[in-house]
């Protein structure tokens, strides 16, 4: 319930509170702040700013304790649109500047090293205001306690918003004049938090189909029948939901639930929110049709996104989903990919000030690349117009698909096709001269994570070895470059320095991409390091009362609460992930403690996948491993004759999603490669002869008559 603060208590007592006298008189100190000493590019976006701003930590924290002064906590991330107008409106702004230096703190976060801390105070948001998001503005007291919040304030009262100024004003007022009902508030607040923190366990027993059955029907009914998607503007993808409703198909034969994938899918890849020249997708689409993109392209998105289009081409065989899946994870390769081996973060949506420039065009641009005749196909076809589609210029899009376009220019099909690929291939090295948006390159474990997960298993499945070795060098990155001297995981990294200990989300997410790396290269070194942050997952992030796990380590920082999430944000959740990844290792090493840690997650997660299953896709979809059927698929067999590579892809392009998958050369191993004694009992008594391929489909480790031959695996697979 939404309790009122004591500013807007303020507020509703004396009327809108006026205004700030703002001294519109330059500072003298234009020297930059101890931003400029932080790594991240969205705190070096404002260590120019005249806000004297701190970095989170004990500098701060003291002075606020010394200076008797609240903290304004401004938190957002460098590729988020709202918060390079705040910045720009009011943090450049001098008069603002000196009464957040004369009467707070400043502190600067980035959501993207510090979730834990975007997540407390996200919480006390939106509790405070029945909504979130970034810039996310909070003012603290001294000993870190919510008081007072809100997302994005222009400079002065406009569009029906208050203004920073007011704001301020009223803050101020309240510290000084109304010091204790703004600490009565916070207490309240942060008990409230606390609250959250504390998630009850639910009732394993009801770990059944009913669950994702509610679940489905809550997705059926926000379905968009026209557009596809679900709900109307601000669209956003739900990729995890897409992937459950893939399994939900595969499971009953029915399809209902595979349209809605297919419809979704295929608008998203032919709408403004897919980048037709460079592939990837944008964020979100702000219209209900997928037409308009907030254009800054995420890493995890295209992860997620690239997962469900793979799931989707592996249960349909449409090479439309393998291209657009293709392309997504070139894109990454080619603009997201560090040489020394991890994942960038972000693309801005902004380029010379403006937003979505570098991905627009006018049919001037256009012509002017492909020539009058072929610019006036290619505009036919990609929707550009004299008008544009957006601020007077053109997203590219598919209004029409290909056939309906050959049968209204007159064309051959596949001579229009291969004139567009051409334009595009043009079209895409003239934008390249363009003046870029901003990147933020800083390689973040749990998205890092998500993306060798896509690339491992559409290797596999698309018999692309190049996506296999990025997900490798991925890997190696963050195991080699990303640890503290124990041995224990850091959260971020940028510019060959890491730093920040690793959440619940980076050992979950990064286990669990080691499993999919395994199954896409067989290569047993996988399978130890997963293990190895499994264990960490298990000692160090466990709630021994609740079930489930907490989003910081028992060694972490102390906070005011100590978060566990379940449900999904942008990504999935940790527990999820945990879930998922000790599922599928449990069932490969035949680890009862993992097995029985994921049933634990589960049943915590009952009560909200009862309440609000949307809120979870990742958690139901480790419930649909959860229930089964779960097999085992063991392999052995000369890996250098041609039939065992054969029976190898024939069980890596298979949708297989309650399976786990494990292959050993019956042959001399590679020298180079590492066998993983914990693999061991798996492949005990599974012997080829002679080198010939040979399957055994186990279930809790008990096996039915082995496969033997190329001939009999396939007969196998298709029973399953």
């Amino acid at each position: 319930m939404r309790r009122e603060s004591s500013v807007e208590r303020h507020n509703r007592g004396r009327g809108r509170p006026g205004s700030l006298a703002l001294d519109s008189r330059p500072l003298t100190n234009t020297m930059p702040n101890r931003l400029a000493y932080e790594s991240s590019p969205y705190l070096l976006q404002h260590r120019n700013n005249p806000v004297d701003w701190y970095p989170w930590g004990d500098e701060a924290i003291e002075k606020a304790r010394r200076d008797d002064k609240p903290i304004f906590l401004s938190i957002g991330y460098s590729a988020c649109h709202w918060c390079h107008v705040m910045e720009h409106e009011s943090f450049e702004s001098d008069a603002i500047a000196r009464v957040l230096n004369e009467n707070f703190v400043a502190v600067k976060v980035d959501r993207e090293e510090r979730p834990d801390l975007d997540q407390i105070y996200m919480n006390a948001v939106q509790m405070l205001t029945g909504h979130g998001g970034w810039p996310m503005s909070v003012f603290l007291t001294p000993d870190l306690k919510p008081f007072y919040g809100g997302t994005y304030w222009p400079p002065r009262s406009s569009r029906g918003m208050p203004g920073f100024d007011q704001i301020l004003a009223a803050v101020i007022d309240a510290w000084k004049n109304r010091r204790d009902q703004a600490l009565t508030a916070a207490d309240q607040l942060t008990a409230e938090l606390r609250n959250v923190g504390e998630v009850a366990g639910g009732d394993a027993g009801k770990l059944s189909m009913q669950l994702i059955d509610t679940a489905v029907g809550q997705l059926r009914r926000a379905f968009d029948n026209t557009y596809g998607g679900f709900g109307q503007a601000p669209k956003f993808p739900h990729p995890m939901d897409l992937q459950l409703l893939v399994r939900v198909a595969h499971r009953s034969g029915q399809p209902g639930p595979l349209d809605m994938v297919r419809l979704t899918l295929d608008r998203m890849a032919s709408g403004g929110i897919y980048d037709h020249l460079g592939g990837g997708f944008a964020r979100y689409s702000v219209d209900a049709r997928w037409l308009v993109p907030h254009f800054e392209k995420m890493l995890y998105d295209n992860a997620l996104l690239a997962g469900a289009y793979l799931d989707a081409y592996l249960v349909t065989g449409d090479q439309n989903y393998a291209r657009v899946l293709r392309e997504t994870l070139n894109y990454v390769i080619r603009d997201m990919t560090d040489p020394a081996g991890g994942f960038y973060s972000t693309e801005d949506a902004d380029s010379e000030g403006h937003e979505g420039l570098f991905y627009t065009w006018t049919p001037d641009e256009i012509e002017a690349v492909l020539g009058d005749a072929r610019g006036a196909t290619f505009g036919r076809v990609y929707d550009v117009s004299d008008v544009g589609n957006f601020e007077g210029r053109n997203i590219l899009n598919l209004p029409k698909t290909l056939d309906q376009c050959a049968k209204i220019l007159g064309r051959d099909r596949s001579d229009l096709e291969a004139e567009l690929a051409d334009s595009r291939e043009k079209l895409f090295a003239a934008r390249e001269k363009r003046v870029r948006p901003g990147r933020d390159d800083k390689i973040i474990v749990a998205w890092n994570g998500l993306m060798i997960d896509a690339m491992a298993r559409a290797g596999a499945a698309l018999n692309e070895p190049e996506y296999v070795i990025t997900a490798s060098e991925a890997a190696s990155f963050i195991l080699s470059r990303m640890r503290r001297d124990d041995g224990r995981l850091l959260h971020t990294s940028r510019g060959g320095v890491a730093k920040l200990d690793a959440y619940l989300d980076d050992y979950a997410s990064l286990a669990n991409s080691l499993v999919s790396l395994y199954e896409a290269s067989f290569n047993e070194r996988w399978i130890d390091e997963a293990v190895g942050l499994l264990d960490v997952v298990l000692d160090q992030f466990a709630d021994p009362d609740g079930g489930g796990f907490f989003y910081t380590a028992a060694d972490h920082e102390q906070l005011i609460t100590r978060t566990k999430e379940l449900t999904d944000s942008s990504t999935p959740s940790g527990n999820a992930l945990a879930a998922t990844a000790l599922l599928r290792l449990g069932k490969l090493l035949g680890r009862t403690d993992y097995l029985e840690a994921a049933a634990q997650t589960l049943a915590a997660a009952v009560p909200l996948l009862e309440r609000a299953p949307m809120a979870a896709g990742q958690m139901l979809l480790a419930l649909d491993r959860h229930l089964g059927p779960a097999h085992e698929l063991v392999l052995v067999g000369d890996v250098s004759r041609d039939d065992t590579k054969v029976a190898i892809a024939a069980v890596q392009r298979r949708f297989l999603p309650h399976a786990v998958i494990a292959i050993r050369d019956s042959q001399s191993i590679d020298a180079s490669a590492t066998r993983s004694a914990r693999l061991d009992e798996l492949f005990a008594g599974k012997h080829s002869t002679d080198g010939r391929p040979v399957l055994y489909v186990c279930q809790n480790f008990a096996c039915q008559e082995p496969a033997v031959g190329l001939a009999a695996i396939e007969t196998q697979l298709q029973k399953m």
